[in-house]
């Protein structure tokens, strides 16, 4: 066992050897890199007149199927497009495309993916039970979560992949599998992040996951300087899959680099079969975003996998786990503007007009937690294209929450000030419909602030035609577990 332990060792100082030599060779890719974001310029740019994907007629059957507003649609084609993007991601010897069902978990959704032969990213073990109840098999998805669950052992026998994302989870998951040579998968922190929110690599974000300043996955330096391989041996594990993420909105360059460098964490174990990547590829919500193109930023990688069957003997395959690639722009919040309010006075040039939607943090959270800039449209309330008015006025949109923070248009680049946007001149009763909000939106709502029940959705197809996917919630569901306390207690 000693000798297993130091050849183990050995591999570890050699990887870290690589990995050091790596970073060395590729240091400017891990500068700090100035991030787009929207421009006042062109948000100021003239208003459309329909959404991503809905026109006045086609949100107002939205809105029929739905039973009113707030709702949120989704695009068949638009996730047809995104699902053939991501399956054709370049690889040398396989790809698995898993879908990091957080970003948007309704059913209909995982078993369209699942259709297309996408498997499933879980970040939970209740999102493990959810895609399973939903007809995903066990064997079709991989957890890795901040959270071992506590039944991860009925998990890993009915088929589930996880990949240990801290010391202590490797600890639990050996001691459940001792000497059984149970094939489990290590998440590795490479030392360095990107996140759409954040030009730093190694400072905290919101959106970033990777570097010191991030907990999710085991520290580089824990993977070389043996401290991972031991425990691996003194449990008798099989390392089949090293796992790295860096973060959301990942600039592609670090992204592109931090792949390479993954490779290094493979040579540790020769047991190892898979590289999973991670995901968090940019999408452009607005006029001046780009959005990755993963045919440019995966070339380079498939040839990395390449370099290292050459040089190990071994073909690795190829994981991503994207989310917010797959649905962020096939999404949309459907809204009605339900008040109009001004602040202005002629004696000074402080106030504005509001907006006030039928929707707010309630439905889409990502502004007030991060800032984020979302396009917004103004349609007609009757749902007709000729009533499209010419008439533009600068407003701040927020939401209906009794909260401060439930701003839909915050200043770019400053998530804490709020900024006038030109849109349409609405009306009391007209239609918002606020595009990207497929990913991270609906499964990360504040749903039930204020009382506000959970909104339904829909899915729009290529012809038009409007399904119901989840229903409005009964304003008794979310007070139904509530529970009495006995007679005297007060």
């Amino acid at each position: 066992n000693i000798l297993s332990i130091n050849l183990s060792n050995m591999k570890a100082s050699r990887a870290s050897l690589a990995i050091l030599m790596a970073i060395a060779s590729s240091a400017s890719a891990f500068a700090p890199t100035k991030f787009n974001t929207p421009s006042s310029t062109l948000l100021r740019a003239t208003p459309a007149t329909s959404s991503n994907f809905l026109t006045p007629e086609l949100a107002q059957s939205c809105i029929d199927v739905a039973g009113g507003t707030p709702l949120y649609a989704y695009s068949l084609d638009s996730l047809a497009k995104s699902a053939d993007a991501c399956l054709a991601f370049p690889n040398a010897y396989g790809l698995t495309v898993r879908y990091a069902m957080k970003a948007c978990p309704n059913g209909t959704i995982l078993k369209y993916f699942l259709s297309r032969g996408i498997c499933i990213d879980a970040s939970s073990g209740y999102e493990v039970r959810r895609a399973m109840d939903m007809g995903v098999p066990a064997e079709k998805i991989s957890l890795s979560s901040q959270e071992l669950p506590t039944d991860f052992e009925e998990l890993v026998k009915l088929g589930v992949k996880i990949n240990c994302c801290s010391i202590s989870q490797l600890e639990r998951f050996g001691k459940a599998f001792a000497n059984t040579s149970q094939k489990v998968g290590v998440r590795v922190n490479p030392g360095v992040g990107s996140g759409g929110f954040s030009s730093s690599t190694t400072g905290f974000s919101k959106t970033n996951v990777g570097g010191p300043s991030s907990s999710f996955g085991i520290w580089h330096e824990f993977v070389t300087d043996g401290t991972v391989p031991a425990i691996v041996e003194k449990y008798g594990l099989e390392v089949e899959r090293i796992h790295t993420h860096i973060g959301s909105g990942s600039d592609p360059a670090i992204w592109q680099q931090t792949a390479k460098l993954s490779l290094s964490f493979c040579a540790i174990w020769d047991t190892v079969t898979s590289l999973n990547l991670g995901g968090g590829y940019k999408v452009g919500r607005n006029p001046d975003e780009k959005t990755t193109d993963l045919i440019e930023i995966g070339s380079p990688v498939a040839d990395a996998f390449k370099d290292f069957a050459k040089e190990h003997g071994r073909e690795l395959k190829m994981e991503i786990e994207p989310g917010t690639y797959l649905v962020a722009n096939a999404g949309a919040l459907v809204t009605k503007i339900q008040d109009k309010v001004s602040t202005k006075s002629s004696s000074s040039d402080d106030g504005h007009i509001f907006l006030k939607m039928d929707a707010g943090m309630t439905d889409v959270l990502r502004p007030s937690l991060y800032g984020a800039i979302h396009p917004i449209t103004i349609l007609p309330g009757t749902g007709k294209s000729e009533d499209i008015g010419t008439d533009v006025e600068s407003v701040v949109v927020v939401g209906h929450c009794c909260e401060s923070g439930d701003l839909m248009t915050p200043k770019p680049g400053e998530p804490e000030a709020l900024e006038e946007r030109p849109l349409r001149t609405a009306e009391l009763g007209d239609i918002a419909v606020m595009d990207g909000s497929g990913a991270y939106c609906a499964g990360m709502s504040t749903k039930n602030y204020n009382s506000f029940p959970e909104s339904p959705e829909v899915l729009v197809t290529a012809d038009g035609e409007v399904h119901l996917i989840r229903k409005r919630q009964d304003p008794k569901q979310i007070y139904e577990n509530e529970c009495d306390v006995p007679d005297g207690v007060f």
